[in-house]
């Protein structure tokens, strides 16, 4: 259990140059559009899927998160198959999209 979300605890001090990661801390990925994009997909194969956004390769990864915190996602097709995957870059069952985007 994490001691940090128990109600009624105290978080523990951040140990001298350990600074605590804040929400607004966090980097955030460029939505590149809001709707998936679909992708034909070979049984087997591995596919690297954007995570930051900025791939002009879309949905797929071109290297444009080079120097940030964001990198590929590697996931391979359990099928042949049309595949739509997530170019909001908010969905919860990465790489595939499942709707978030209507939220954004």
């Amino acid at each position: 259990m994490d001691m940090r979300s128990a109600p009624g605890t105290i978080a523990p001090t951040p140990e001298p140059g350990e600074a605590e990661l804040k929400e607004e801390d966090m980097a955030e990925p460029v939505i590149a559009q809001k709707s998936p994009i679909p992708v034909e997909v070979e049984a087997g194969k591995t596919y690297y899927w954007c995570t930051c956004g900025k791939s002009a390769k879309q949905p797929l990864c071109d290297g444009s998160h080079k120097g940030s915190d964001f990198a590929p996602m590697a996931w391979t097709a359990p099928e042949t198959k049309t595949a739509y995957l997530c170019a909001c870059k908010h969905t919860k069952n990465a790489p595939l999209c499942d709707g978030s985007h209507k939220a954004l």
